[in-house]
């Protein structure tokens, strides 16, 4: 089988980490998000996947030549020259994609769950019809566009913030089609959700499968925090010895083994620790993510917080409220930081009382 992953975007809501890597190559619980995606497919048997990309091809490449022996399988780049939107991609790798008559997988780059591939596989040739979308239940369906279907799971409609109730299922972007629905695309800018789905819908051809366990688009700072918090305590229900269990430690915490943690800290509950990291003593961490080759000294207190690569947090330091920090920012001693958003290669010397963009 094969799969296209649409990685297309400039990655703008995840600013400023992703003015240094693009965004498939952020780490999300100490794995590049794009890895989580593949390694998944790998394991379901997919030999094939295309990287719908137009930005920063080189980088991603590089990347992934080195899993692709890894994990035995083939990762092809497929580039736009213009941006062609979520549908455009497909008919640009139509020759990859339509080579033979199997059903492939489309994935948007940046969500978090338990990718269930051979689940959508089995119920995808159930009901032999062109398309099946994944769905996902959500507490307040009116800030989405919500799916109707039926006992069978045929879609019927599809209904943009709806203002009275008539489905909480939203599309979680994850789908398996035939190669028949290539030639419904045409190669130009083009919206599978809105331009393709609901023509599928109206001829019956298009399926909704319910997502059990977590979902969550981690492509922002507030839902990639939301998203670590719901992979950790996933992790501790599936693999709980993947989770770190050191002095100090409260609830679920990832920690890289490369990392150096000092005496009398209080760290989590839901941290991720990235290789090469140094915590210095006495310091709390609470709901954030510590990405490589940083060090926070002493008695500092970071929560609900991003930082970037090789950053230096000072002593005595206080940052919360969504704080993201870009790679090599230095951050001097006693400063308090309140969701500050601090571009890449910075020093900053006073403290940021309000939230802002600091470049």
């Amino acid at each position: 089988m094969k799969a296209l992953i649409l990685v297309g975007g400039y990655g703008t809501r995840l600013r400023p980490l992703t003015l240094s890597a693009p965004k498939p190559l952020v780490e999300f619980c100490n794995k590049p998000m794009l890895l989580h995606q593949v390694e998944a497919l790998a394991q379901v048997g997919v030999k094939e996947i295309v990287l719908a990309v137009s930005y920063r091809a080189e980088q991603l490449e590089k990347e992934l030549k080195a899993q692709e022996k890894k994990l035995g399988i083939k990762i092809t780049m497929s580039h736009e020259e213009e941006p062609l939107g979520t549908a455009g991609p497909l008919a640009l790798a139509k020759s990859i994609l339509s080579a033979d008559s199997e059903p492939f997988f489309v994935l948007n780059s940046d969500i978090s769950c338990e990718f269930p591939f051979q689940q959508m596989v089995d119920f995808h040739k159930s009901h032999r019809q062109e398309g099946t979308i994944v769905v996902t239940k959500v507490e307040e369906p009116s800030k989405y566009g919500v799916v109707v279907y039926d006992d069978k799971g045929k879609i019927e409609r599809f209904v943009e913030k709806p203002s009275v109730f008539v489905s909480n299922k939203i599309n979680a972007g994850m789908y398996i089609f035939n190669p028949a629905i290539l030639d419904r695309i045409e190669l130009r800018p083009t919206s599978i959700e809105k331009e393709i789905f609901p023509v599928m819908a109206k001829a019956g051809q298009l399926y909704a499968m319910e997502l059990s366990g977590f979902w969550m688009d981690v492509g922002q700072p507030k839902d990639f925090l939301t998203g670590m918090c719901m992979y950790l305590s996933n992790q501790k229900q599936r693999f709980p010895e993947r989770l770190y269990n050191g002095q100090g430690v409260n609830g679920n915490v990832l920690v890289d083994p490369t990392a150096k943690i000092g005496k009398n800290c209080r760290i989590g509950p839901n941290v991720v620790i990235g290789p090469d990291v140094v915590i210095e003593d006495g310091v709390c961490i609470k709901r954030s993510t510590i990405l490589k080759g940083t060090t926070i000294k002493s008695h500092s207190w970071i929560e609900s917080s991003i930082i970037g690569w090789r950053c230096q947090v000072g002593q005595w330091v206080r940052m919360e409220n969504v704080c993201v920090l870009g790679e090599d920012v230095i951050v001097k001693d006693e400063l308090y930081i309140n969701g500050g958003r601090i571009l890449p290669h910075k020093s900053i010397g006073t403290s940021v009382t309000e939230p802002q963009i600091i470049m």
